[in-house]
């Protein structure tokens, strides 16, 4: 997902992404859920709201991918000042940048009267939430970027970290709580078959019930729609939908197809590879290659065993495998039964 994130360009990840932010439920189960730091439980949750125009620079305004949330904290205000990072290459200069951001952000809550001559300033918790693929690697901190400062020198040296959500290094272990909406996010980008999608879309019917969680489940409804599917069904014509059950049942409809398409493909691709061995043996060694690259685009490389195990099933057998891969979370699922 290329993107300079300074662009006025935005994908629509982005703009999708900037939605489901854009709810404080959502912003505080990123809190509570990942952070993990002992302030967060002295935040009143019930203060929590998304900073207007009115206290954001022009700078700062044309920063789509941005968002600045602000929290009581024992009846001071935090501000959260949130980055949302969709390169695909990581940016050594980050650290910089959230100063120069959290800077703005000081000298337009001056101009604005929010903070007067005499008061200190409120705290800023900068967050960068990476989605990228490949790990991280720039400095967490400005003064990692700056020459070191010797002797009373050191006493001029910038100092601020950021905190870093980057979904890549997030462990199934940090994923166990169901009700956590930004669990769902991730569990939704690391779908890799509609199967995924729909066990997340069920878990989030459960946790946003009622008129109040509107809006939040039509934000995912989009993101899903719009981001999700097309990434999981490259050039299927993906109908809009308005409610997560809707999507549901629309994935089970493309599930019943996709198995169907996948047993005519397995039998196609088997005949042509067996016309000279005769048709069965050709459907076997077609419906076991095809089996073959579903599971590897779903679990990466796969064990000599399971090789040996394809290679001696009959057709029969690998259908039901392909059916149970549909619903299964790896690779014991798909074959303990059987």
């Amino acid at each position: 997902m290329p993107l300079d994130s300074t662009s006025s360009t935005h994908p629509p990840h982005d703009s999708g992404y900037k939605l489901l932010f854009s709810h404080a439920q959502v912003v505080e189960d990123l809190l509570r859920g990942f952070v993990g730091e002992d302030w967060v439980e002295d935040l009143d949750f019930s203060t929590l709201e998304k900073v207007g125009g009115s206290y954001v620079t022009d700078d700062l305004r044309d920063r789509e991918d941005d968002l600045i949330w602000r929290v009581r904290r024992q009846g001071e205000w935090l501000y959260v000042y949130l980055l949302l990072e969709f390169q695909s290459t990581v940016d050594p200069w980050m650290a910089l940048r959230i100063l120069v951001y959290t800077g703005l952000l000081y000298q337009d809550l001056i101009k604005s009267g929010e903070v007067r001559s005499g008061q200190k300033l409120p705290a800023v918790f900068p967050l960068v939430l990476y989605n990228g693929r490949s790990r991280w690697t720039a400095a967490r901190d400005v003064s990692e970027l700056i020459e070191w400062l010797p002797g009373s020198l050191k006493r001029y040296h910038p100092a601020q970290r950021y905190f870093l959500l980057e979904e890549v290094a997030v462990s199934e272990a940090d994923l166990t709580d169901p009700q956590n909406t930004v669990v769902n996010i991730i569990r939704l980008e690391r779908s890799a078959v509609p199967a995924d999608v729909r066990r997340a879309v069920s878990q989030l019917l459960k946790s946003l019930p009622g008129p109040a969680s509107a809006s939040l489940r039509r934000a995912f409804v989009v993101w899903i729609n719009r981001i999700v599917l097309r990434r999981l069904m490259p050039g299927q014509d993906i109908p809009e939908v308005n409610e997560l059950q809707e999507i549901d049942t629309m994935l089970a409809e493309t599930v019943e197809g996709w198995t169907k398409q996948w047993k005519e493909e397995g039998l196609q691709e088997g005949l042509q590879q067996g016309r000279q061995e005769g048709r069965q043996q050709g459907r076997q060694e077609g419906e076991s290659a095809l089996l073959q690259k579903q599971l590897e685009r779903r679990f990466g490389p796969l064990p000599n065993w399971v090789h040996e195990r394809l290679g001696q099933a009959p057709p029969e057998q690998l259908e039901t495998w392909g059916l149970d891969l549909l619903d299964a979370a790896g690779l014991d699922e798909v074959f303990k039964a059987h």
